[in-house]
């Protein structure tokens, strides 16, 4: 279980997010913006940052915030997404042990992602008591 910072600024993409890693027993928190990231950073403790590097068309908001947030918050994890073409340039931006997950995914690779890079692996569902008779 972890506690995941999704920052998004398509809200059906944010909410989609959200509502897979909840159902697999992370706490998450969610922003539309780096402003809104930032000041939940400062109220909860995040072990990943799961942020759009192109925030409202911005490309460099997202990796502007991965980049203050680990400077700020040396042990946490990034897990960045993006629907543009990925270049060897992008790639030089990103912090260091971080995770590129392009977009469209599925939560398959979102789960294998979690899993694999960062050891964050889904929590089963509670099994109901089997009622003694």
């Amino acid at each position: 279980m972890a506690n995941i910072l999704i920052v998004e600024d398509e809200d059906h993409l944010r909410v989609l997010a959200e509502s897979y890693l909840r159902e697999h027993g992370h706490v998450t928190f969610s922003a539309a913006t780096k402003e809104q990231a930032l000041a939940a950073l400062e109220v909860a403790k995040i072990d990943l940052l799961f942020v759009d590097v192109g925030l409202y068309d911005d490309r460099q908001v997202g990796l502007d915030l991965a980049k203050e947030a680990v400077e700020q918050f040396p042990e946490m994890k990034v897990l960045y997404t993006t629907g543009q073409s990925v270049t060897d340039g992008m790639k030089a931006l990103l912090v260091e042990n971080a995770a590129l997950l392009p977009k469209p995914y599925t939560v398959e690779q979102l789960q294998t992602i979690l899993a694999l890079k960062f050891g964050f692996k889904p929590v089963s569902a509670p099994v109901a008591p089997i009622p003694l008779s």
